[in-house]
């Protein structure tokens, strides 16, 4: 039985450590979003953004590229050592293909922590297909394949926040595959 609160259990923080640590590209895709981002931080006069779940960091590497002076760039993902630290709040908190690798029953207390942390919005990214990789374990990567109604409900009534927009346009060949928001208290 997993606690309400645990984000995950150590058994799975092991799976995923193992996963980025291989040579795969394991979470190495955020930088797709930087454009959105840079957009949804002067939409709602971001001063910090926390890339949650970041994997290997390409998002922010992205954003340093063109500086945002006064922004704060922030990084958490519990399976990176250097990344791993609880991070603090943010104005704007992005989590892209992150959701969907989360424990079931773990996804609560994930949804209550990026409603605790985001202080003006949350940027979503969630795929509705499986993955193309595996856990050592044998099943899909993505362990929760639902579709765009299912996220929206879960994710409104897990986060607190009440509004639930529209992201901004995806850049895949195929965006039917996954959930692009951006909730608002």
């Amino acid at each position: 039985m997993i606690a309400t609160t645990e984000l995950f259990t150590p058994a799975y923080l092991e799976t995923q450590r193992l996963l980025h640590a291989e040579p795969r590209g394991y979470g190495g895709k955020g930088d797709k979003w930087a454009p959105a981002v840079r957009v949804l931080v002067d939409r709602y006069g971001a001063t910090s953004v926390l890339d949650y779940g970041c994997g290997q960091g390409s998002l922010l590497t992205a954003l340093r590229l063109e500086p945002m002076p006064g922004v704060r760039l922030a990084e958490y993902d519990p399976a990176i050592a250097a990344k791993a630290a609880r991070p603090s709040f943010a104005d704007l908190v992005v989590c892209t293909d992150v959701l969907e690798h989360v424990e079931p029953d773990c996804l609560p207390a994930v949804l209550r922590h990026l409603g605790e942390l985001a202080r003006k919005a949350i940027f979503l990214v969630v795929a509705t297909r499986p993955s193309n990789k595996t856990l050592t374990d044998g099943r899909n990567a993505h362990l929760i394949l639902e579709n765009d109604t299912w996220w929206e409900t879960v994710v409104r009534e897990g986060t607190g926040f009440a509004h639930v927009l529209p992201g901004p346009p995806s850049p895949l060949k195929k965006p039917s595959r996954e959930w692009v928001a951006v909730l608002k208290p």
